[in-house]
């Protein structure tokens, strides 16, 4: 989310759709939802951070949760059926690839000596959908590597996913390049011991990406072979 596509706001309104259905009484409007964005990795973490600081709200399933197994079933609950409104959502054709990252994947993916992988926080059935909506099956099929949702115990900005790829692929983390499009996904990187590429958002934009190899606008300005010379 945010380097392959732009579903920020599809997330949000997914997100505040569910908060009324389960008649939370919650709504996360741009501005906020652009802090915890760049904030907390995950989407069942932001709840969790949400709830934590602001309170946690009684819904449909009952009064204001005071366990810990209370709340987590309230998290569990209200993921899995936003899951399936963003799922619907990107099957409306609503979720649009960034300028250029298909055409770097392509390149990518041609060349013998790289292999690749696709390591994200979101929900494994969501990012599934993503991928399949915006670059095709047969385009996923030829990742060496998806690390999806719950396949690490630990969200960005812990470096935890990017190591665990590393490992899976069997390559060093000196020898990998990341693309992130924000401050939290850029820790995760540099904690690994990773190069790490930012092509930002507008949300992101005024972060400090300063131990970035390159930040900039897309993909479009991004060079395969300069990045991995053959």
């Amino acid at each position: 989310d945010g380097v392959i596509v732009v579903s920020e706001e599809l997330h949000r309104l997914a997100y505040n759709q569910v908060f009324k259905e389960f008649d939370t009484g919650v709504e996360w409007s741009k501005d906020y939802y652009g802090v915890l964005m760049n904030s907390v990795g995950g989407g069942k973490p932001k709840m969790r951070f949400h709830f934590t600081e602001n309170g946690w709200p009684s819904s449909k399933l009952g009064p204001s949760p005071q366990t810990k197994e209370e709340q987590e079933a309230l998290i569990d609950a209200l993921q899995e059926r936003k899951t399936v409104i963003f799922q619907e959502n990107v099957q409306a054709g609503k979720a649009d690839p960034r300028p250029g990252i298909v055409e770097l994947i392509d390149k990518a993916l041609d060349r013998p000596d790289l292999k690749t992988a696709v390591c994200s926080a979101a929900t494994k059935s969501a990012v599934t959908e993503v991928l399949n909506a915006t670059l095709g099956p047969e385009r996923v099929a030829r990742f060496d590597l998806l690390l999806l949702g719950d396949d690490v115990s630990k969200k960005k900005p812990d470096p935890l996913i990017y190591t665990t790829a590393a490992e899976r692929l069997g390559v060093s983390p000196a020898d990998c390049a990341v693309v992130e499009d924000s401050k939290i996904g850029l820790d995760a990187a540099v904690g690994a011991s990773m190069r790490c590429f930012i092509t930002y958002m507008p949300s992101t934009a005024d972060q400090d990406f300063s131990l970035a190899e390159q930040a900039v606008e897309d993909a479009t300005r991004l060079d395969l072979d300069t990045i991995f010379p053959p």
